[in-house]
């Protein structure tokens, strides 16, 4: 989520294959290859190898988008994991500080790590993911972030719905249906979550779905904790979950044996999954438009804005708010 008094001027059209390379020279990196665009829109991300025979990812933030202070919430993060032998990827030191400048643009350097995506139909990996997961959640009770966001409604839904309410790109014939089933939704999402009360606020990994897990022979790595947040533990594990009801309980079943190693799971929480989807879905529109004058978005999105896409998201609204009113999952053992 962009924080509007961050904003500046400073236009990613400056970032020149010359500018990139200056800055990364700039803190004693010598590139011996040219940059290769990996899969990020938020930010800008490259892999390129330097003459010291490594291979490095460098991430350029979006300006305003963070704070300085809230980077490097992220950043001390994922090394107190790392320190902790959890295969997370952490950023390097440069000069003792993880944080580089370049001519207003904020950015990180990270080892490069391939690997494969994480398949979730491998109820073996999942457990063995969901033991990191635990772990991760573990070191991130300790104590929350000061800086960073809290996944809560008014973050992630109330402020995406008062933006897409106005939105002038949703053709007129959807307007009023569009807005009608998005306020049920918000309704019924914060009905759902008063409804489980009071639970546990931690450091999490925020974004954690099958496309930031990467797996190695060694077994899983994550990547990109650029939306850890304080939220609850669920948030990390329902991305997990796929399929229909029963296929999402031996999924569910599998993923807290493992985590249960490591650490405690609160039944309750499982009531949060479908409103924490809805947060999700409607984050998502949010985000493309609140994008969408960055170039990158209208060329790797076409879809997006097309009176064919409201129409969709108008059902998949319907389809959510459905969802919402269903029984919440359940561990093994409960009815």
């Amino acid at each position: 989520m962009s924080n509007p008094n961050l904003a500046r001027n400073t236009d990613y059209a400056l970032l020149t294959p010359d500018f990139m390379l200056d800055a990364i020279e700039s803190i004693g990196l010598y590139p011996s290859s040219g940059l290769l665009a990996l899969n990020s829109y938020e930010n800008r991300v490259y892999q390129f190898s330097s003459d010291d025979n490594c291979r490095y990812v460098i991430k350029f933030y979006r300006p305003g988008r963070w704070s300085k202070e809230q980077i490097i919430e992220e950043h001390e993060f994922s090394i107190e994991l790392s320190e902790q032998e959890i295969p997370v990827i952490a950023p390097l030191k440069f000069d003792g500080t993880c944080l580089q400048h370049y001519q207003g643009f904020p950015f990180a350097v990270f080892p490069c790590q391939g690997g494969r995506q994480f398949e979730v139909d491998n109820l073996d990996h999942l457990e063995w993911v969901g033991r990191f997961i635990g772990r991760i959640h573990r070191v991130g009770q300790a104590k929350q972030f000061k800086h960073r966001l809290n996944l809560t409604a008014q973050n992630f839904l109330l402020q995406a719905q008062q933006f897409l309410s106005q939105y002038q790109e949703i053709p007129d014939y959807l307007r009023v249906p569009f807005n009608t089933v998005l306020d049920h939704i918000v309704e019924l999402t914060q009905e759902k979550i008063a409804g489980v009360g009071q639970v546990k606020q931690q450091r999490i990994f925020g974004d954690c779905h099958p496309g930031n897990i990467l797996w190695t022979e060694a077994g899983p790595h994550f990547v990109d904790l650029d939306d850890s947040v304080n939220g609850p533990a669920i948030q990390d594990l329902w991305m997990m979950l796929s399929g229909d009801r029963a296929n999402q309980m031996l999924q569910l079943d599998v993923i807290l044996e493992g985590y249960g190693e490591f650490c405690d799971f609160d039944s309750k929480e499982l009531a949060l999954i479908e409103p924490l989807r809805a947060m999700r879905i409607v984050h998502y529109m949010y985000w493309l438009a609140k994008r969408w004058d960055d170039p990158a978005f209208p060329h790797n999105f076409p879809w997006f804005n097309t009176p064919q896409y409201w129409e969709q998201q108008v059902l998949a609204l319907k389809e959510q708010i459905a969802a919402l009113q269903e029984p919440p999952l359940t561990m093994p053992g409960q009815f």
